[in-house]
């Protein structure tokens, strides 16, 4: 839907009747000179192409009437409100809306509590673990005292956290964290990084190097470890420069993973009983202009969800073809990470961070650090798992 407002409609009343018989004559060319363009061809070619006739007359009288009567500044905001797949294919109307204004400095790490309708995520920079209530728009905060790369539900109640290099037990009500386990002790520079739970409780998480600046690290200190429900830690990585987002294909054979500064999108094999890695490979690079690859999440469909800081932007990708399915824009530059959420897990949730932008980024961005709901995107996530220590 579009409207134009009254002083508009009066401007352009009598470019109607000037224009509407001229443009009328040209669209009836078109279709003119596409006349036979179905001889000889089989069903499928026949409809393939008769889609994309209509779409493009539809593309067509959408664009006059925008511009003629409406203005070019309402085509820009269409344009904006809808997606089109890599396969060409029409989107429904997709909108992107801030639902956590409260600036994070690096906003990171959402999961969907679904019992509870809320949204647990960490601000990193900020040492705070958040909750925000979709019902009630309510956030609830325990602070960590040092830097917290991720927050994830616990089986027996609470969360675990990464703070700083150790794996802590939250207890929510009285906001303490307890030690379960330390990393990386020969670094002490380092710090945990985001975190995920496999299908069978088994957390993986990542660490790095401590940054000067945003996305800026000493190279290579980082690892990815294991924690199983007896808390024994294991090292699968090493020589990563920022371990970042992960996940894991629909039927658990294939885990997906970043290490940002590589701009690469990686899969292992996955032994899910052990949690095993095995046979690494590349499925996506990122191009040119899309920024770092960050966190991400896999939908029901297997697909990649990735967002990319400094790029301003969450890709859709097909892991099997490699391809780049849609983009969606948001109204922030450093996106970090995304998950699926909301009553039948079709909301998207992205978070955001503000650290490192100058006061012009900042007037220009005044939505940085935020958190964002995108809807009408066609597809399902998936529920999140806990931890089973």
């Amino acid at each position: 839907m579009f409207r134009c407002d009254k002083n508009t409609q009066t401007r352009r009343r009598s470019q109607m009747s000037r224009g509407s018989q001229t443009d009328r004559k040209r669209s009836t060319n078109a279709f003119s000179e596409s006349a036979g363009w179905g001889a000889g061809l089989p069903g499928r070619q026949l409809l393939h192409k008769t889609f994309w006739i209509l779409l493009e007359v539809n593309r067509y009288t959408e664009y006059y009437f925008r511009t003629k009567y409406c203005g070019p500044e309402v085509t820009a905001t269409a344009a904006e409100s809808s997606s089109v797949t890599g396969s060409g294919v029409m989107m429904s109307s997709v909108k992107v809306e801030c639902v956590v204004k409260e600036s994070a400095l690096i906003g990171e790490g959402p999961v969907w509590e679904e019992s509870e309708q809320t949204l647990l995520f960490v601000d990193i920079a900020g040492q705070k673990i958040h909750r925000w209530n979709s019902t009630t728009n309510e956030i609830q905060s325990v602070e960590t005292g040092h830097m917290v790369g991720f927050a994830v539900p616990r089986r027996s109640g609470g969360y675990v956290a990464g703070v700083g290099r150790s794996i802590v037990a939250v207890d929510w009500s009285t906001q303490t964290m307890r030690s379960l386990a330390e990393v990386d002790q020969d670094k002490p520079n380092n710090r945990l990084n985001d975190g995920k739970v496999d299908p069978n409780g088994r957390l993986l998480a990542g660490t790095m190097g401590m940054e000067e600046r945003p996305a800026e690290v000493q190279r290579q200190q980082g690892s990815l470890f294991s924690l199983t429900s007896d808390l024994t830690v294991t090292r699968h990585l090493s020589q990563v420069d920022i371990s970042n987002g992960l996940d894991w294909s629909v039927d658990q054979r294939t885990f997906f993973y970043i290490d940002s500064l590589s701009l690469t999108v990686d899969a292992f094999d996955y032994d899910s009983p052990t949690g095993q890695l095995g046979n690494r490979r590349v499925v996506y690079r990122l191009q040119e202009g899309e920024g770092l690859p960050d966190g991400m999440t896999v939908d029901a469909n297997g697909h990649l969800w990735v967002a990319c800081y400094n790029g301003g932007r969450v890709i859709n990708i097909d892991p099997a073809t490699g391809v780049q399915l849609q983009t969606v824009s948001l109204p922030v530059m450093k996106t970090t990470s995304c998950c699926f959420g909301g009553p039948d897990y079709t909301d998207l949730y992205v978070t955001s961070a503000s650290l490192g932008l100058n006061q012009s980024e900042q007037r220009q961005q005044p939505l940085a650090g935020a958190t964002f709901k995108v809807t009408g995107l066609g597809v399902k996530g998936r529920p999140s798992n806990s931890f089973s220590g």
